[in-house]
Order: structure tokens, then C-alpha cells, then sequence
């Protein structure tokens, strides 16, 4: 009994203990997903980003685009019927970082590759009320004046290898091709890709 007193009223020794106990019971829930299959390995049909995708990719971080826009599908039929499938960990184990986000001012895009056309995609980043009239979202026409730089995206696939993406030197080279693509481009085919392999459950 006295030392629980002591260590009620002793704040340093009452942070330490806090701190052991948070401690092991992060743990003890964190270790063991990192084992689970289902989570540290791909979901059947996802694949490290194309070249294109991943510069796209690296667009939609820079331009901030998941700070409204949530990649991650919750488990509740309201998200289903209109989103889809529910998002899982094996979807995302190429993601550096993931994009679930918790803050919807636009829809969530887990699931929108394939959903609109490239011209439609194209329209509305341009200048999203011309599709949408009600939106608040930001043009972006810029991304269609800028090029991608090929180098760049090749030595972002080398560190991804180097992290365990499975990139051959073949992949690498590919990017190469993109010489002339524009950053709008790229960020289409990241788009068009969402969720296009979790599509049908």
C-alpha cells in the first residue's frame, strides 16, 4: 500500500510507470499484426507503382491532395454501398506513406480508378467546378505545363528497392519513357489505378 502512495505522489516515478505500462500494451498489440500475413504481404493483384503511377503518386502528396481526400474505405455498409469494398492492409503495403487520412472534405478515393474517364479526370483537375459545380476543391491547370524528370523518378524506384519494393533493373529503366509526360498526366494514371484490383470484393 505505501508504495502505491509512494508512487501516486512521487510525479516522476508515476510518469515512469505510465509510461512502461503504455509501453507493453502498445506492443502487445503492434508486434503480432506485424506477423500477420494478410498485413506485411500484398493483397492478390497489388503490385509496385508504374513509373508513371508513382510519380503520380508523388504529385498528389506534394499538392496535398490527401489532407480532403481519405484513401481507406471503413468496414460500415453507409461506406460500402457507396464506395465499395472495404479497404485492407494488403492494399497498401507498397504506400509510403499510406493515404487512409480521417478528414473527408471531398470523396474518398480508395476506389475511384476507373470510375471516370482520363478526359473526365483531366477536365475536372483543371478546373473541377466545369464537372462539378458544387465543389470547393482547388484547380491544379499547372500540372499540365510541367514535365516529369525521369532521373528523379528512377532514384525514387532505387530507394523503394532498397526499402523491398520488388523492382527489377528493368522496371527501373522504364522509367525513361516518361521523357515529355507531363505531371498532370501522371497524376491521372495514379488515379485510374485506385482500388481498380479490390473492384467486385
Amino acid at each position: 500500500m505505501k508504495s502505491h502512495e509512494f508512487i501516486e505522489k512521487n510525479v516522476g516515478w508515476m510518469a515512469f510507470w505510465v509510461l512502461i505500462v503504455i509501453s507493453i500494451g502498445g506492443l502487445v498489440e503492434i508486434v503480432p499484426m506485424m506477423y500477420q500475413s494478410q498485413i506485411v504481404e500484398p493483397a492478390p493483384g497489388i503490385e509496385p507503382y508504374s513509373p508513371i503511377r508513382l510519380a503520380g503518386r508523388d504529385i498528389y502528396v506534394r499538392e496535398g491532395c490527401y489532407v480532403c481526400h481519405s484513401q481507406m474505405v471503413r468496414p460500415f455498409r453507409s461506406e460500402t454501398e457507396r464506395y465499395g469494398p472495404y479497404s485492407v492492409a494488403g492494399e497498401f503495403v507498397y504506400d509510403r506513406p499510406f493515404q487512409w487520412g480521417s478528414k473527408r472534405t471531398g470523396p474518398d478515393l480508395a476506389r475511384v480508378g476507373g470510375r471516370y474517364s482520363d478526359d473526365w479526370h483531366v477536365t475536372h483537375l483543371k478546373n473541377p467546378r466545369s464537372v462539378v459545380p458544387e465543389s470547393n476543391m482547388p484547380g491544379y491547370p499547372w500540372l499540365a505545363e510541367t514535365n516529369l524528370d525521369p532521373a528523379e523518378i528512377a532514384d525514387h524506384m532505387r530507394a523503394l528497392q532498397t526499402l523491398g519494393d520488388p523492382y527489377t533493373e528493368e522496371q527501373i529503366a522504364q522509367a525513361a519513357d516518361l521523357e515529355g509526360t507531363t505531371e498532370l498526366q501522371a497524376l491521372v494514371a495514379y488515379l485510374q489505378g485506385l482500388g481498380i484490383n479490390a473492384k467486385g470484393g
